[in-house]
């Protein structure tokens, strides 16, 4: 376990949601990647931030955190470890170069009662991402690999198949979960276009993988309070598990998300939600987090994530 930051007493919550908002606020969604037209499709895929050292994905609010500097600073490996963990390895920090916070939860133990109580309590450490490595060589390729697309989707479809799901195709030009009938509704295939950074094919499995995120929430599933209708608190909050679940997925699958043009209006809706609490983001990144091991946990060979920093 890495080693917390000593410092005054701080308010992580607030400190991270309030990161997390000035991104927004500059046009910048933390876990969506920014298109960029000059670039080939394959050379823009997102992928789930890992430990460098031992092999761990890192889980909800830190997805987002380690994503955001993944962005802005244009990096190009998903590895990430302490100062301590890379030095472990013989490698060494360029000098100058600045950390990402990640945070986790601990427990104390306090007796009430009689009785020895848990009580979780935020803590937070800080990691480097391996281009910010003196042996870094932008020049070398990851070892990792690639896997060809058709692969890649054909892995989504099959996850997708190995839920048990009921997907029709005849939601027309919309995509949606029915609570009434517990299905999920979408556009026909061929109604899916090319579009800058993503395929017809991606954007057909990612939106897809953002309705199964919402079947998940079903009351004899994980029974999340999903809302019923726009405007509903609890419909936005749902919306932003979804939106962080597929996300997620996505990544794990290697498969570029679809732009639907509608990039302003989520940040206008997300940014009084998370001015409001400083504990919506951490909830709603938690949640997706879950949902997807929920996922994870019906296929035939069920895989439990293991995190060095589990999700705050």
């Amino acid at each position: 376990m890495m080693k917390q930051a000593t410092t005054a007493r701080r308010d992580i919550h607030q400190e991270v949601t309030d990161i997390i908002i000035r991104q927004l606020e500059t046009g910048t969604i933390p876990w969506r990647k920014p298109w960029d037209r000059s670039k080939k499709m394959q050379e823009i895929t997102v992928t789930l931030p890992e430990n460098g050292t031992t092999g761990s994905r890192y889980r909800g609010i830190n997805i987002l955190m380690l994503w955001g500097t993944f962005f802005s600073n244009g990096y190009t490996s998903p590895q990430w470890a302490s100062y301590k963990q890379w030095g472990a390895t013989g490698q060494q920090v360029r000098k100058g170069e600045k950390a990402t916070m990640i945070v986790y939860y601990n427990t104390r133990e306090v007796e009430k009662d009689g009785e020895i109580e848990k009580i979780p309590f935020i803590r937070f450490s800080y990691v480097f991402n391996r281009c910010q490595l003196d042996s870094y060589d932008p020049g070398v390729t990851d070892s990792t690999p690639a896997v060809d697309l058709v692969d890649r989707i054909a892995a989504a479809d099959e996850f997708v198949t190995h839920t048990g799901a009921t997907v029709l195709h005849d939601g027309g030009n919309r995509a949606f979960y029915r609570h009434a009938d517990d299905s999920i509704h979408m556009p026909p295939p061929p109604l899916f276009i090319d579009t800058p950074g993503c395929s017809a094919t991606e954007g057909y499995y990612s939106t897809l993988l953002h309705e199964l995120t919402h079947w998940t929430g079903a009351p004899h599933r994980m029974a999340r309070n999903m809302g019923k209708t726009h405007g509903d608190r609890n419909y936005a909050d749902e919306e932003l598990v979804a939106e962080l679940g597929a996300a997620f997925l996505c990544a794990g699958f290697g498969i570029n998300r679809l732009d639907n043009g509608q990039h302003a209006a989520y940040i206008q809706s997300w940014l009084p939600k998370l001015k409001d609490s400083k504990y919506a983001i951490f909830t709603a990144a938690s949640e997706a987090s879950k949902a997807v091991d929920f996922l994870y946990q019906l296929q035939p060979h069920p895989v439990t994530e293991t995190a060095e920093l589990v999700e705050a």
